[in-house]
């Protein structure tokens, strides 16, 4: 299961993580971020040796979504070793985020 981070373990959470980081930027009244979920959790499940997911959510977490410029979600961005490496914008497919992980892998 995703790791629920915010403004204040962000920094250890992914930018000093070692590897793939799959950041997933929603919000709980967001019907397409609702849908993915279960695709994420199918991700985690399938790539969890290399890749780390976590989840912001930007009504709680406002300060990240503007820093990293995600103005709609679901947003999943990409970080490898603490730099932002690509990103996904919704609509979102389970095809999308595994072609993005195999080639960053």
């Amino acid at each position: 299961m995703a790791v629920r981070v915010s403004g204040e373990n962000f920094g250890g959470e992914v930018l000093q993580a070692k590897g793939l980081v799959l950041a997933d930027f929603y919000s709980d009244s967001c019907v397409p971020c609702k849908r993915l979920s279960p695709v994420l959790a199918e991700i985690e499940e399938e790539y969890s040796e290399s890749v780390f997911a976590v989840k912001i959510n930007i009504n709680f977490d406002t300060e990240l979504a503007e820093q990293y410029g995600v103005t709609s979600v679901p947003t999943i961005v990409f970080f490898k070793n603490g730099d932002e490496v690509s990103r996904l914008g919704s609509p979102i497919k389970k095809a999308d985020i595994a072609a993005v992980i195999e080639n960053l892998k």
